[in-house]
């Protein structure tokens, strides 16, 4: 299925880390969880639960509360693992948003390597308290040219069967927890796209089992899904809506001990419908969804009025089947794509499990302890002594109701209470200062650097931006100097060397409309953004973020000739309003390099 993941300029959204709320509110303590069912992962139990620091340490009827612990009255209420999300790309501020949701854990099917490959590093070292732990594939295995190549980021692809090996060995070098396989043309969509043949499908299926590493395989059609499991995947992840299953199936895949990720809620998106909309609107959702979460849950896929017709009943009818022979089924959302925001998507992801004919508590075992033991993680996923105290308190009995899993009264994540009062608030600040006007904004222009200073007419000032926090080496420096457009005196300079250490680098200079950087602010009553630009010829980039559009950056390319040009670009061509602008970014890159431009005459006609 070729799904949105919006790779291209990924690590740009790591701005937003500087900013997001940290959601640990205070450091873990003894808590006695009293009154509550508890859902232990598979089953519910009587019991009360000690935690100590970042581990349960006893599951019992009456335990005895140490002295100085918090005791949580759960009367009325469930106790059950923190959920697990079997199926994501981490972006930005992925993990904090999810975590907010009562998802503790998420697992990430194609992400930059180094990413995560950091985030597993903080999380080992006990530096991940306010976001969920982050475990992943890394760099998907696919053909050149083939589903994962088509987002601006160069990424090592797969040719013939010969160089299965080595290049599982690769991916496990770079730090992935498991292969992700792409073997899916394009066909069910009306598309043509380049996959793997299946020769070298079942080659590195066999090359990460002699690592002993799982191998999942993305499928798009019954057929594919077939072939995949007869060559030996652990896993398919998404199901097909070509058509109907066939009468075996079920049995088929339950024969080869092999596990399915369905991601519903996204097949939804796919056969017409945002999957998620419906999460917009809901109260116990909606105060903790930033405008971007808002936006992408109630998106579908694009139409193609030549594709093939598809079904999601046929998905409905798999997971039947599937239940029914006792595959292992897992949750999964493929957040962030149309119909799903991370956190959010997993809870209709349990609902449309269930509406597949999954009982409550299966549904809530495939967000708990069956991914946990699916993807080898013997430290998570149950209620039991020893294990990791990541856990979610929920308002009535998502065993009867599983939308109750919505109605959260707790998340606690390795003993660490997570403040969802504090992310609401900024959620709700955040909405506010959007529809906030800009006191200056009227004036039209905003900058000239004739003062000699980089000053804006209003928010923040010129500031360098750089790839250094995505552990990029790209280095530079912003200047006002002489000489602008029309004769002017003075121009903002922008120079620098582009690193080759990052696919996406990048250096420039960053302005935010309000003074919090990274703020949202209403421009709509502008029509967009006019600049004068010169430099050594080279084409660049301006970068808009818009909350709207997911935190990821909306980009324009320009060229900077010897003599000074005037670019406008507007809001429309961007495919925003202007309404949540967050900050705009002249920039180089990302081509390795030395660079030189000049800003002059931004304004906001």
């Amino acid at each position: 299925m070729h799904y949105v993941v919006p790779m291209r300029n990924a690590s740009l959204v790591l701005l937003l880390l500087v900013a997001s709320v940290l959601s640990a509110a205070e450091a873990p303590r003894d808590i006695v969880f009293r009154n509550a069912r508890v859902f232990d992962g598979a089953r519910v139990i009587e019991a009360d639960v000690l935690v100590r620091g970042d581990r349960i340490a006893d599951v019992g009827k009456t335990l005895s509360a140490p002295e100085g612990a918090m005791v949580v009255d759960g009367r009325g209420k469930t106790l059950m693992p923190g959920l697990i999300d079997s199926h994501i790309h981490a972006f930005g501020n992925a993990l904090e948003q999810a975590l907010i949701f009562g998802v503790t854990t998420e697992l990430d099917m194609f992400t930059d390597a180094g990413m995560a490959r950091s985030m597993r590093e903080q999380q080992a070292a006990g530096g991940a308290s306010g976001r969920a732990d982050l475990f992943s594939a890394g760099t998907l295995v696919t053909a050149p040219g083939g589903h994962g190549t088509q987002y601006g980021i160069p990424i090592p692809t797969i040719a013939a069967p010969e160089q299965a090996q080595e290049f599982v060995d690769a991916r496990i070098a770079e730090g992935s927890d498991w292969i992700k396989i792409v073997y899916d043309d394009g066909s069910a969509y009306g598309m043509s796209t380049p996959t793997v043949s299946e020769k070298t499908m079942r080659a590195v299926i066999a090359a990460a089992h002699a690592r002993k590493k799982l191998a999942v395989v993305h499928i798009g059609t019954l057929a594919a899904a077939r072939q995949a499991i007869d060559a030996g995947a652990d896993a398919i992840v998404h199901l097909f809506i070509d058509r109907a299953p066939d009468a075996e199936f079920g049995t088929f895949v339950a024969g080869r001990g092999a596990f399915v990720i369905p991601t519903l809620v996204v097949l939804k998106s796919v056969t017409g419908s945002a999957g998620g909309e419906s999460l917009a609107g809901d109260a116990a959702i909606a105060p903790y969804l930033d405008a971007g979460a808002r936006a992408i849950l109630q998106q579908a896929f694009p139409r193609r009025k030549d594709r093939p017709q598809v079904s999601y009943a046929a998905a409905e009818a798999t997971v039947r089947q599937l239940a029914a022979a006792n595959v292992p089924i897992l949750a999964g959302s493929d957040a962030p794509n149309p119909g799903t925001a991370h956190g959010a998507a997993l809870h209709r992801e349990l609902e449309l499990l269930v509406a597949a004919g999954l009982t409550p508590l299966q549904a809530l075992t495939a967000a708990t302890s069956a991914p946990a033991k699916a993807f080898r993680l013997d430290d998570r996923g149950r209620i039991a002594k020893g294990l990791r105290a990541d856990l979610l308190l929920v308002e009535g009995d998502p065993t009867r109701d599983i939308t109750a899993t919505r109605r959260i009264a707790g998340i606690w994540k390795g003993g660490v209470a997570v403040d969802r009062a504090s992310w609401a608030k900024t959620i709700a600040a955040s909405r506010e200062a959007a529809e906030r006007t800009p006191e200056g904004l009227e004036t039209g222009t905003l900058s000239d650097f004739e003062a000699g200073s980089p000053v804006a007419a209003f928010g923040t000032t010129w500031m360098p931006s750089a790839d250094d926090i995505a552990g990029g080496k790209s280095t530079g420096k912003i200047e006002v100097v002489d000489g602008g457009a029309a004769d002017s005196a003075k121009s903002l300079s922008v120079t620098g060397t582009i690193s080759s250490a990052l696919p996406y680098a990048w250096f420039g200079a960053m302005w935010s409309p309000n003074a919090t950087p990274m703020t949202p602010a209403n421009l709509s009553s502008k029509k967009g953004i006019r600049f004068q630009a010169r430099g050594d010829g080279k084409s660049y980039r301006m970068m808009v973020f818009a909350q709207s559009k997911g935190m990821m950056p909306l980009v324009k390319n320009f060229t900077a000739g010897a003599e000074w040009q005037l670019v406008e670009v507007a809001w429309k061509d961007l495919g925003i309003d202007g309404s949540d602008v967050m900050a705009v970014i002249f920039s180089g890159g990302p081509e390795p390099g030395e660079f030189a431009f000049q800003i002059d005459e931004v304004a906001l006609p």
